[in-house]
Parts: structure tokens; sequence; C-alpha cells
């Protein structure tokens, strides 16, 4: 069936596939976690029922994401195995120890606390408990933490030797740790985190909003994300321009692919493409619509700034130039939009009419998905922006694959698109069908047959089934 397929780019596939579904998953339960532990604080500080009723109802939510980031990040790190054996032979003496603090420190922290948090309300005293929710939130962190360490390692590799049998050997931890690009991107990350949950946040408030606009608990939910979008929007399109140059100065290439620039500027500033067609073949963007000097003065901060174009490079060290100007546009534009639904809110607050704005509501909604669209994009101009290299200028990808046939890849290839999207799917619906609840009063934590009674089944049905031990026919006597 795949007699003739290139391994590698099967491969390729199948960890984009994998990564696509995984990433957006823990980037809303690290933005989530966080947002959980700051409703606990404004509850236990101010004492009002609404902050507790939105923690249980997000609460419920969060623990499927959780799960479903916790499933899918298993199967990541089996492919490095089975299908780059070589890419893990050779980065193993650096990369294995960094994946294995990440368990060490991150996932120790979530799995003992994760209990208490979703269980143990009416178990553990509320400060035990609201401790346990800050852990949390701290272990999501220091997990983004390590695998941004180890992501941006092999985009700007530092701290290394090789030794006799072609591995990567750590000389200096710390250089390899706080590698140059380690920094900006896991700011850059965790702000895209709080702004995807923000906005996911914000269109669940929304949609409630707009059924009965006198409801507390959506009331709180629609502001407190447009205040996150107002404030952390702006900061990301600043740390994004820090990204940004900072790539400039250690994969060029890369910038120079997502600007669209073949030919470095000689002669003169180099203009913006705002749109157009790459055409690698000929080395030029067709129909481009060009902004003069903006090229220049963003990379640069300079009028008349040199920006090296792809010309300077060799053609084997190209990526792929349409995927990367495309995806990189497009991550772009939705930060715009979430910096004017923010200018926005403050328009609406000005008019003391944020609840009764219909239109910024529905925009709202609209713009809900929109954090994992940027999220995916902005990996996607990330790693195929570090093509044709997996460790950046040192190991190609060519060189990094398992002798493994094209037929078993993409067996297996068919088989996880199956599986991820029978069961992400149904726990993707599962989560629309909690968000689309009535946040109300009295809302009550997890529990562990929240599953059964948000399809339908009542405790009262429940407790009759002819299997259950209190009710129905095997009904002990009450003691």
């Amino acid at each position: 069936m795949f007699e003739g397929f290139d391994p590698v780019l099967l491969a390729r596939i199948q960890f984009a596939f994998t990564i696509s579904f995984h990433i957006i998953f823990p980037a809303f339960s690290i933005g989530l976690a966080s947002y959980l532990a700051v409703l606990e604080g404004l509850w236990l500080w101010t004492g009002k029922s609404v902050y507790h009723d939105i923690f249980n109802y997000w609460l419920k939510i969060f623990a499927i994401v959780f799960g479903m980031g916790v499933v899918s990040g298993i199967v990541m790190s089996y492919q490095f195995g089975t299908n780059w054996s070589v890419f893990s032979d050779k980065t193993g003496p650096i990369l294995g120890p960094l994946m294995g603090y990440e368990v060490l420190s991150a996932f120790f922290l979530e799995a003992g606390f994760l209990g208490v948090m979703l269980f143990g309300q009416q178990r553990v005293g509320k400060g035990l408990h609201f401790a346990a929710t800050v852990i949390v939130a701290a272990g999501t962190f220091m997990s983004a933490f390590w695998i941004l360490s180890v992501n941006s390692w092999m985009q700007t590799p530092a701290g290394y030797g090789m030794n006799a049998a072609g591995q990567f050997v750590p000389e200096d931890w710390w250089a390899i740790i706080f590698n140059p690009s380690f920094p900006y991107r896991l700011v850059h990350m965790l702000l895209a985190a709080y702004l995807t949950t923000a906005f996911i946040v914000g269109a669940v408030g929304a949609f409630h909003l707009l059924r009965d606009r006198t409801n507390a608990a959506a009331r709180v939910m629609f502001s407190m994300a447009l205040w996150m979008a107002t404030v952390v929007a702006p900061i990301q399109i600043v740390a994004g321009d820090f990204h940004g140059i900072n790539t400039l100065e250690h994969q060029p290439a890369k910038v120079a692919a997502m600007e669209g620039h073949f030919e470095t500027n000689t002669d003169g500033p180099m203009p913006l493409t705002l749109f157009g067609i790459p055409n690698m073949a000929e080395g030029r963007v067709d129909y481009a619509i060009e902004v003069p000097y903006l090229s220049s003065l963003i990379l640069t901060h300079s009028l008349d700034g040199q920006v090296k174009g792809l010309n300077e490079f060799p053609r084997d060290d190209w990526p792929n130039v349409g995927i990367v100007f495309w995806t990189f546009r497009v991550m772009v534009a939705i930060g715009f939009a979430m910096l004017g639904i923010g200018l926005w809110s403050l328009y609406a607050r000005w008019r003391s009419s944020i609840y009764e704005a219909t239109g910024l509501q529905r925009a709202a909604i609209a713009m809900g998905p929109a954090g994992f669209v940027a999220v995916l994009c902005g990996w996607i101009t990330t790693e195929v922006g570090r093509q044709p290299f997996t460790v950046y200028g040192l190991l190609r990808t060519s060189e990094s694959h398992s002798p493994i046939a094209a037929e078993a890849v993409g067996t297996s290839l068919i088989a996880f698109v199956v599986v991820y999207f029978l069961l992400f799917g149904a726990g993707t619906f599962y989560i629309l069908r909690l968000m689309g609840k009535t946040p109300h009063p009295g809302e009550e934590e997890p529990s562990r047959d929240e599953p059964t009674r948000t399809a339908g089944i009542t405790p009262a049905s429940q407790a009759m089934h002819p299997d259950n031990k209190v009710g129905g026919a095997r009904a002990a006597p009450a003691e």
C-alpha cells in the first residue's frame, strides 16, 4: 500500500499529526490550571461564592483536558524510539536527562496533588486544597519549562560536545538548559497558553451571557477573560518581536522563510511582504503585496537594516517556504485579532455595556478556538522552519530516522489517525458538552460518576439500578 513512499516523510507526517493533537491539550491545561488557582485564591480572599462556583465548573473540564494531554504525550515519547531511533541515540545523553527532570519534578507534582485538587474539597482544609491547586499549576509550568528547554536546545544547541560514537554529550548543563532561544520561547509559549485559555473561557462566558445576561458566573468569566486578553495580547506581540529578533540571530534561514525573503537587500531597505505566493523554484514571492521599509524596521529596528535572504544559504538547507510563510501570517493575524477583541472590550467597559454588547459576545464566541489555531501555526512555523535539521545545523532529519520500512510507518499512521479521531473526538465532544452546561450557584466539585451524570443518568436513576448496592433489589438496609 505504501510501496514507493518515503519513510522519512511518513514518519514526519505521523509525528506532526500526533503532536498537533497533543500540543492543544497542554496549552489549555497550563492556562486553565493557573486560572483555577486564581479563582480559588479570589474565593478565599473575598468569600464570594461565585468564584467557587466557577472554580468547580472549570475543574471538571480541567480533569478531562489534563487526562487527554497525558495520554497523547505518552505516544510522543514512544515515537522517538520507533521512528527516530538514530536521533534518540545521538541526542539521548542530553535530551534524556532533560526529559527525566520533567518527569521527576513536574509530573510528580501534578500526579501527587491532582487527586487532592479534584476530589479533596470535602476531605482537606481550604488552605491545603488551595495549596494543591497552586502546586498543580506550578507543575504545569515546570512541565512547560523542561519541554521548552528540550525543544529550544534542538533549535539553538549549546553546551554540548561530541564523543567518539558521534553522540551529543553535555559539557555545560546551564548552557544546555538556558540555551540562546529558550527564554524567548518559554515566555512566548506561556503567554500563548494563557491567551488560549482566556479566549476559551471568554467564549463560554459569552455563550451563556447570550442565553441569560443575569448569570453571575457567566458575567465573571467573560469579564476576567477579556481583562486577560486586554493585558496579555499586547505583551505577547512584544514578546513575539523579541523572539523574532533572537531567531534572526540564531536561525536566519527560518526568518527568511517566514518573511518570504529570497534575496538579501544590498541596495536599500527590506520591505515587509504582507501577502503573496512563495515560489521556491524561481526564488521569489509571486503577487507580493509589500510595505516599504517595514521588514528592516521590525527585524533590525532600523529603517535601512540588512536582512539575509535565502540566497545566502545552500538550497539543501532551505525549509519549506510556503508552509512557514503562511502559518506565520495566520499566527500573527490571530494575535492582532486578539488585541482587537481586548480593545473592543475596553470600549464596552468605558460605555458600561460589556454585558449587553451582543456583538462583542458573538465575536468572543467566534474567537474561542483561535488560540488553538495560533498555537498550532506557531509550532508548525517553528518546527518546519528548523528543517532540514532535527538539531539545527548539526543533525539532519534524513539522518535521524529509524531504519524501518515505509509500510510499517504508514500502517501505524493510519492506526493513529483512526484511534485519535475516535478517542479524542469523544473527549472533545464531552468537553464541549460540559461547556454547554449553564453554570449555576452551588456548582459541585467533580465526582467519580461525573461522566454518567452528564450523560443523563441522575443520582435517583442510579439508586434504582439493580446492580447498585445502595438501591433496587440489592439495596442494603440503612445503618
